[in-house]
């Protein structure tokens, strides 16, 4: 079974600073993070594939920074300026070059507060 392991979330205020990390057992060649808010659908936030090729939400852009660490095979997502627009679960995800196997975290809470 595939564990995806998240770790980081939490409350902060607006402005604030937090760091996500999702650590798997094994490498796959795209990893990332989506988040879902309250009565909207999941929306991607970031990814990164195994060469380091980024990918940004536009409403993101600028403020987090997604990075790897592949002896790890651990993901990172730094979020910087929160705004209360940031608050939801975010899932970090796992897969293929294809997109199979795809595996995804439990979710964890941040909340942004004005």
């Amino acid at each position: 079974q595939v564990q995806l392991v998240e770790s980081g979330g939490g409350l902060v205020q607006a402005g604030g600073s937090l760091r996500l990390s999702c650590a798997t057992s094994e490498s796959y060649y795209n990893m990332g993070w989506y988040r879902q808010a309250p009565g909207k659908q999941r929306e991607l936030v970031a990814t990164v594939n195994i060469g380091g090729f980024t990918n940004y939400a536009l409403s993101v852009k600028g403020r987090f920074t997604i990075s790897r660490d592949k002896a790890k095979n651990t993901v990172y997502l730094q979020m910087t300026s929160l705004e209360p627009e940031d608050t939801a679960v975010y899932y970090c995800y796992a897969e293929g070059r294809w997109g199979v196997p795809q595996y995804w975290g439990q979710g964890i809470q941040v909340t942004v507060s004005s």
